[in-house]
């Protein structure tokens, strides 16, 4: 039985040191580069380190934030549930507080998790409203350009639109760089970094 961590950034360009300063002390870390919207059990290393929950080989998790584990409340609660069936402790290093103690529930924790768990999703569903309310104020000046998010272009319509971006990044390029020469978001050219490496998987 082991002490593990779990980390997770939103895109490969995010620094993954702040979370791993005390990676040391851990027999293993699980990093993931994926957004928040993807379930645990679908993103690539915390399906590795569910897999070794599941033999056996873990016992104790550490989690920088609450919000690592998924971006609404219930998709974190089923999560903490899920670790506190396998008598799996969780540390969550933000707030300094095990979920388990001597080895049942702990329900300080679990009241934590619940309000920071809904203030995140709160903030989310906030930034979503300021966004399209932005979008808005942008169309009735005439100023918006239109965003990739949310539009009906297929994949390949999407390479098509964006060829300096597609270019950069098949050349190695950063996607801050192709962003810039593509003339787009960052958001943008990390979806067509997805779709690029989609196809290649195919």
């Amino acid at each position: 039985m082991t002490k593990v961590k779990y980390i997770r950034v939103s895109t490969t360009e995010q620094n993954t040191g702040r979370q791993e300063t005390n990676s040391k002390e851990f027999s293993k870390v699980y990093i993931d580069k994926v957004s928040g919207s993807v379930k645990f059990s679908e993103r690539k290393e915390a399906s590795k380190l569910l897999a070794d929950i599941e033999t056996g080989l873990v016992s104790e998790i550490h989690i920088n934030s609450i919000c690592r584990l998924g971006r609404s409340i219930i998709e974190i609660l089923v999560m903490v549930e899920f670790f506190n069936q396998k008598s799996i402790n969780l540390f969550v290093e933000n707030i300094g507080m095990f979920s388990l103690i001597d080895g049942k529930p702990n329900p300080s924790f679990k009241m934590i998790v619940s309000v920071l768990g809904n203030v995140a999703e709160l903030e989310r569903t906030n930034m979503l409203e300021r966004q399209k309310q932005g979008i808005e104020l942008a169309k009735a000046k005439g100023t918006y350009k239109g965003r990739l998010y949310g539009t009906r272009m297929n994949d390949d319509e999407v390479l098509v639109k964006y060829k300096a971006v597609v270019k950069e990044l098949k050349n190695g390029e950063s996607l801050r760089r192709a962003a810039k020469i593509g003339s787009c978001s960052l958001g943008t050219a990390q979806k067509i970094q997805r779709i690029l490496q989609e196809k290649e998987v195919v």
